[in-house]
């Protein structure tokens, strides 16, 4: 179905432009012209190209909140969130599952994200044995995503041991874990409209030949994998392996690694940050889920100068919000680095060189080179911010992003179109009552 929008201010691959129309046929920008006949709907507001939010963990949105206490007096830290939420996912079912990730979907799209990539890894029944159809889950998040109409790049997690060196996997584990025969059933999951990838665990969680084997049979999908997340992480990978968790991932898949999104990679030293760059593997980094877990601080202002690629993901949905995955980002770098506007340029504001590295590298790292701006052949996803909105009333040009990304927040977000379909309206999602409904019964069956 062919429609026109007539955007009163825009975000263009060349720059800020005023009363733009946009022509779309099957959620697809087909032209970019001058206001016409007057036809076109009129969109009023500050329009953006959607973000692609590159790192989810869908069921982790029903913790968000219950994790911030410390058992007597040991140490807190990622190892201990792990137990906990190992205990929390064993109690899932598919329909707990569905309704957990069509509301966090839903919120993505009310927060500026209009395509994610689910690393998704709960597989199996809560003894380990499969589900009499073996990508239930794997179902159950694809029609998550089409109840609330977000874009959706599936990632059948590929989990085969606990730890480095054929380290058993534990009792917890069992939901996640896959042999190869029943990782091929889940890579044929299918996702209307969308995309599927691969996405070994992480080097703890494979072996070197499980890894080669999943990037040499689906040569031509997204490949995401967590690695260097933690120092504890790159100790055992030394002592197992001799080498650097990127050092070691990189060596592994070779010339492959464009099509790579290395989550996290926090503790890469600055030598895996040069290879990483070098071989034009997107860095997925999850601010606040990192600042939450206490994992440190990934170097930007290093990676970016030798050429790297990033993207943000909100990871463990502790808070869902593309402004504020940003502003940490670079909040971070400047606690990091005593400085500030640390990822600004002389021709562009720090809010919008995040934006626009983000929008490039989420855009690859999902497998969507159709996101990514406001153009011909682009997807017709759009945020459209309020004008209006304190933080932007006085805003002009670039100082648009920076009001939004360090001001206002979700709150300026008043319309999302994916697909040039409208899905949040007056900063509401179109189905926000029922979804919201369906989450709440779940969460209170579930405490």
């Amino acid at each position: 179905m062919a429609s026109k929008l007539h955007l009163e201010t825009a975000l263009m691959p060349d720059g800020w432009r005023q009363d733009v129309v946009v022509g779309i046929d099957h959620g697809v920008i087909t032209s970019v012209e001058e206001p016409g006949d007057g036809t076109a709907e009129r969109v009023s507001g500050i329009a953006l190209p959607g973000l692609p939010n590159l790192h989810s963990h869908a069921f982790q949105r029903a913790m968000a909140g219950l994790t911030e206490r410390r058992r007597g007096n040991e140490a807190d830290s990622f190892w201990t969130w792990r137990e906990a939420m190992y205990h929390f996912v064993d109690r899932l079912g598919p329909d707990d599952l569905e309704a957990i990730a069509a509301f966090a979907y839903m919120e993505m799209l009310e927060a500026g994200f209009t395509q994610v990539a689910e690393f998704h890894y709960l597989h199996h029944q809560p003894d380990g044995r499969p589900y009499d159809t073996p990508n239930e889950m794997s179902q159950r998040i694809v029609a998550a995503a089409e109840a609330a109409g977000i874009g959706l790049t599936l990632l059948p997690v590929l989990y085969r041991q606990g730890g480095f060196l054929g380290k058993p996997a534990t009792p917890a584990q069992r939901r996640f874990l896959c042999d190869r025969d029943a990782y091929a059933r889940l890579m044929e999951t299918e996702v209307p409209g969308g995309a599927t990838g691969i996405a070994p665990h992480s080097l703890r969680a494979v072996t070197l030949g499980d890894l080669g084997w999943a990037a040499r049979t689906w040569p031509d999908r997204p490949a995401h994998i967590h690695v260097a997340e933690q120092e504890r992480e790159v100790a055992d990978c030394l002592a197992a392996h001799n080498r650097r968790p990127v050092d070691l991932l990189l060596d592994t898949i070779g010339s492959d690694a464009g099509r790579w999104c290395l989550v996290h990679a926090t503790h890469a030293d600055a030598a895996e940050l040069g290879r990483m760059a070098e071989a034009s593997a997107v860095a997925g980094l999850c601010p606040i889920t990192e600042a939450n877990l206490g994992d440190g601080l990934f170097d930007v202002p290093a990676f970016l100068a030798r050429g790297g690629r990033l993207g943000v993901g909100s990871d463990s949905l502790i808070r869902i919000s593309a402004a504020d995955e940003l502003r940490t980002l670079e909040y971070g770098q400047r606690l990091m680095h005593r400085q500030r506007n640390v990822l600004a340029e002389p021709a562009r504001s720090t809010g919008r060189r995040l934006f626009e590295a983000a929008l490039a590298g989420g855009a690859r790292a999902t497998g969507e080179e159709r996101l990514g701006g406001i153009a011909n052949g682009k997807r017709a996803d759009l945020v459209v911010l309020d004008q209006h909105h304190p933080s932007l009333v006085a805003a002009r040009d670039d100082s648009l992003l920076d009001g939004w990304l360090f001001a206002a927040d979700n709150a300026a977000i008043k319309s999302v179109y994916r697909r040039g379909r409208v899905v949040v309206r007056d900063g509401r999602h179109i189905a926000r009552d029922a979804i919201a409904r369906r989450y709440a019964k779940t969460v209170a069956a579930l405490a």
